[in-house]
């Protein structure tokens, strides 16, 4: 008797499922408008703004669906340049769905939600110098101190 093999399902599975009618409230059809919000409108843009939600038109049956509006949180001072980039980010946005989804952006200006930078772990001044020490054929003694902390770093990961 031979019984079903079961195996366990990918976190980004279960939590699709789940975070599927959080998006639909707000108006995205798919998270990755959401999630991969950088990779479709660019780094630049998408340090001061994100997407916060869709607002379709209501419509009729037997209509043609009508463009949406992308609401938009963006700081403060980089509402002006969001709204002169709008045609870009328009332009993006509607390569990604594939279809002219949507026609109006709207900018509510608040705080983005940032994510944390890594700080850079430092060297140790005595390490990169243990290194910097054995180079001895390398005559710059900046290039040298460089090297002896880079050496420093690799040792140390």
């Amino acid at each position: 008797m031979n019984k079903p093999r079961r195996y366990a399902r990918p976190l980004a599975d279960l939590a699709a499922g789940l975070l599927h009618d959080s998006f639909a409230k707000q108006g995205f059809a798919s998270r990755e408008l959401v999630t991969s919000w950088p990779e479709i409108i660019g780094a630049e843009i998408a340090l001061c703004a994100e997407p916060l939600k869709i607002q379709w038109p209501r419509g009729r049956e037997g209509e043609a669906q009508e463009s949406g509006t992308l609401v938009l949180r963006v700081e403060g001072p980089a509402a002006i340049e969001i709204q002169h980039l709008s045609g870009v980010i328009l332009e993006r946005v509607n390569r990604y769905f594939g279809w002219q989804a949507v026609g109006k952006i709207a900018i509510r200006q608040a705080p983005v939600a940032r994510k944390p930078k890594k700080a850079r772990p430092r060297v140790a001044p005595e390490a990169a110098a243990r290194v910097a020490e054995t180079l001895q054929g390398v005559e710059d003694d900046a290039l040298r101190q460089a090297l002896g902390r880079l050496g420093a770093a690799i040792k140390r990961t």
